[in-house]
């Protein structure tokens, strides 16, 4: 036990030091002198033992303390002047004792997430054999700073995937890698921003987050409605935009599909005045009643910007995406990447080839297509028991059910009373430009098991009678 005394008088500490240890014994001191400081047991201005006197007190050479108070005092933590006291330096400040790590995502035991696969269905032992495959066979360099658009094998694994099963005219060389839909949207509104591009479209409803991105970026949103047919592209030829944001294959959050006259109107728009289409085409894949409509991209590469990613084809956490960039943009999206973080990040790239060369992700689609049908048949049959008066609304594809209620519904008092009951979800004014319309909740059924989605919308249904 160190009892530290001086004109501004210390508490007694505790100073352990373990000579059985690995760590050096002066960095054990610096350690436990360092955490008394910043918890506020040595404050400003306290004296501190002669280096002799406290090598004396803890049994140890006098260089062991001298490194030590050395070190402290390089940092900022003590000040040491010759032939005079050695004390905690006026600028240190206790910290705030640091509270447990905690989630700023809610969590309830039936969460219906609208854009969550199933993490159980990750295929774990598959992925690790490919990034021990990945990193055993790849080339020594291929883990230094390397092309800032992606790994190129896996921007030529990835133009052939996108080509087979998305009907994309993919270039590798203008392709880039980025760690999803979020940041290559965010690099494309700043520089539509820096272009002087005031206003970009986007679909009403349409997922928020679009919305955030571009306004942050200081581009103004100009919302378009969508119907059954998707976008309404005349309401769109009578605004300024120079670009629009779709989600064509299936539209979020209504589901609808961009039906073929839309499509080619569309393109005819981008086409006739230079126009920018965004393409986000986050879970086409999953399509139940037929094979999924083919991408935008490939009806017009030079028009279309697409952007996908690995969050619904496998999981979220795995932060890749994929940007098919029109050749006169590639240059300028690319040298923004390489700016903002260098590229992505590689291991995960090198996994990601490996997966797609030996066929693991077409297998894994296939597998979670079947999966998420039967819970989508779940869904819908729960909600024909417990809910009739809820109006499914959509395709039948990917990973949510929008459910239209009846219009006396106070869409905001269930969700806080569905909350009580332990159920997640999201309502679809969340996802409009103004207020008012239809009342609707948006049902992910993906990280659900049937069961839990039984219980779920059984819970709903009991939330709903409540607030009637």
């Amino acid at each position: 036990m160190l009892d530290l005394d001086g004109p501004v008088a210390g508490p007694e500490l505790l100073v352990e030091l373990d000579r059985s240890g690995e760590l050096p014994l002066h960095e054990q001191l610096e350690r436990s002198l360092r955490e008394n400081i910043r918890r506020g047991r040595l404050p400003a201005g306290t004296r501190l033992p002669s280096t002799r006197g406290l090598a004396a007190e803890l049994g140890v050479s006098r260089g062991v303390v001298t490194e030590a108070y050395g070190q402290l005092s390089a940092e900022g933590y003590l000040e040491t002047r010759q032939g005079a006291a050695v004390r905690v330096a006026r600028a240190a400040r206790a910290t705030v004792p640091r509270a447990p790590a905690r989630s700023l995502l809610p969590s309830f035991p039936y969460h219906f997430h609208p854009g969550l696969p199933d993490l159980a269905g990750f295929p774990r032992d598959r992925w690790l054999r490919s990034v021990r495959s990945a990193l055993g066979q790849s080339p020594l360099d291929a883990v230094g700073y390397g092309d800032p658009r992606g790994v190129p094998a896996l921007r030529e694994a990835l133009a052939d995937y996108l080509g087979r099963v998305r009907g994309t005219a993919a270039d590798p060389e203008n392709m880039l890698l980025c760690t999803g839909f979020m940041q290559g949207f965010s690099m494309l509104c700043r520089w539509l921003h820096g272009q002087g591009v005031e206003a970009i479209a986007m679909e009403d409803p349409g997922w928020h987050v679009h919305r955030l991105i571009a306004e942050q970026a200081g581009v103004r949103t100009i919302p378009v409605a969508v119907d059954e047919q998707g976008l309404d592209v005349q309401a769109l030829a009578a605004t300024d935009a120079r670009a629009v944001l779709v989600t064509p294959a299936h539209q979020f959050p209504t589901g609808a599909v961009l039906s073929r006259e839309r499509r080619t109107a569309l393109v005819e728009w981008a086409e006739d005045g230079e126009r920018l289409i965004v393409e986000d085409d986050y879970d086409a894949e999953f399509r139940y009643d037929r094979v999924a409509v083919g991408a935008l991209q490939g009806l017009a590469s030079e028009r279309v910007l697409y952007i996908g990613s690995a969050s619904k084809r496998l999981a979220p956490a795995m932060r890749l995406g994929w940007m098919l960039l029109p050749s006169w943009l590639a240059w300028q999206l690319i040298s923004a990447k390489a700016i903002e973080d260098g590229g992505s990040e590689v291991i995960g790239q090198l996994a990601l080839c490996d997966f797609i060369e030996r066929g693991e992700l077409d297998r894994h689609v296939r597998r979670m297509r079947l999966r998420y049908q039967a819970r989508r048949d779940t869904l819908l049959q729960a909600l024909a028991r417990w809910l009739p008066q809820g109006r499914p609304h959509g395709t039948p594809a990917g990973l949510f059910e929008l459910v239209e209620l009846p219009a006396a519904t106070n869409e905001s008092a269930l969700l806080a009373t569905a909350a009580t009951h332990g159920v997640g979800m999201e309502g679809l004014s969340w996802h409009r430009y103004a207020h008012g319309g239809v009342p609707g909740i948006l049902l992910g059924y993906g990280n659900l098991s049937e069961p839990a989605i039984e219980q779920g919308v059984h819970l709903v249904a009991k939330a709903l009678a409540e607030i009637s």
